[in-house]
């Protein structure tokens, strides 16, 4: 055997010796709860294992540390004293941007316990939901409820510096009703140049773009929908191909049918999982780094709960409500709720 042919034959020997990765048992975690009181959290940025930052209802933004002390805490009040309700954060390496829903739409950079602002939209209908940057810090995304036949979108490709919304022209028609849940600031995923949104409403749909949301495309999904609750509330996507959506109905949080779908293609197609299964109604979902896509969080008014096999299969393990879960590494994550922020550790 020539020296050529044994490289490639031990190469093949190695790589089929590899073990694939084994998702954990896992069937309870260690929560350690803070409250932050009068203050709904929605959208947190975890920045490691002892410290997250936070976007809340009343103005307020800062960090949490697991000593429960807050650090650079701010409120920040727009004219008139009126308190910004913040459901979307974004973090692009060096500052952090919280937006506000409702009328107006106010979009402050905040940079060492400053804050300025950076984007304001008046419109009746304007209601924005979720934000996230790309991979290379200097673009980002931004999506809100549609106020004319289009989802709103803006834009950043200066790191947050300046904004601007997209028009119509260049984006998907929605259909009457379809709209955005502001949940957890999780409907929204980026990875490289590629981004996708989820909708809801009358339509449960998503949106996708792979060249930092310059040029759309939209494809439909079976989770439930038709009804103002209904749709999809959080989305995650392991890498490029393996992604995740779970929502359901607000106002019937206990039903299970057609809320949980998993994709292998990118979001192009999407396959029903764990039917009439639970878990029920959620509002926040991840994937666990570093396991291949196996491990699986889904948080909500209803409890945690936690898959080893993609999504097919379900176990809760807290009966306690949060509204958004993001992970630190393998072990460790941060969630939301009303009136609080959890610490949990895997082990």
């Amino acid at each position: 055997m020539n020296r050529i042919a044994l490289l490639l034959l031990t190469f093949v020997l190695l790589y089929s010796c590899k073990e694939e990765y084994q998702p954990r048992n896992i069937k309870s975690i260690d929560i350690q709860e803070f409250n932050i009181i009068n203050s709904s959290i929605r959208a947190i940025h975890a920045t490691d294992s002892t410290k997250v930052f936070y976007a809340g209802s009343r103005g307020d933004v800062g960090f949490k540390t697991i000593e429960g002390v807050s650090l650079n805490a701010l409120n920040i009040a727009f004219s008139d004293s009126i308190l910004p309700h913040f459901r979307s954060l974004a973090f692009n390496g060096e500052d952090y941007f919280a937006l506000s829903i409702g009328n107006p739409a106010l979009l402050y950079k905040i940079t060492e316990g400053e804050y300025s602002l950076v984007y304001r939209e008046d419109h009746e209908k304007v209601f924005y939901d979720s934000m996230k940057f790309f991979d290379d810090n200097l673009h980002g995304i931004a999506v809100g409820d549609p106020t004319e036949n289009c989802a709103s979108i803006i834009l950043t490709a200066d790191g947050g510096e300046t904004w601007q919304k997209l028009s119509c022209d260049d984006l998907p028609d929605f259909e009457e009703g379809e709209a955005f849940f502001a949940a957890s600031n999780t409907n929204i995923k980026t990875i490289g140049s590629t981004v996708w949104i989820a909708s809801g409403g009358k339509k449960a749909r998503i949106l996708k773009s792979t060249d930092y949301g310059k040029t759309w495309q939209i494809f439909d999904t079976p989770i439930i929908q038709g009804d103002g609750p209904q749709g999809i509330y959080s989305m995650d996507f392991y890498d490029e191909k393996t992604g995740i959506i779970i929502g359901g109905n607000y106002a019937k949080p206990l039903e299970n049918r057609a809320n949980k779908a998993i994709t292998k293609d990118g979001g192009l197609t999407w396959s029903l999982v764990a039917d009439n299964q639970n878990p029920n109604y959620k509002s926040g979902i991840a994937y666990v780094p570093n396991s291949n896509g196996k491990e699986v969080f889904a948080v909500g008014k209803t409890g945690i709960s936690y898959s080893k096999d993609g999504g097919l299969n379900w176990l809760e393990i807290s009966d306690k409500g949060f509204y958004a879960i993001t992970f630190v590494d393998h072990n460790n994550a941060w969630l939301s709720g009303s009136n609080k922020i959890a610490k949990f550790r895997l082990d």
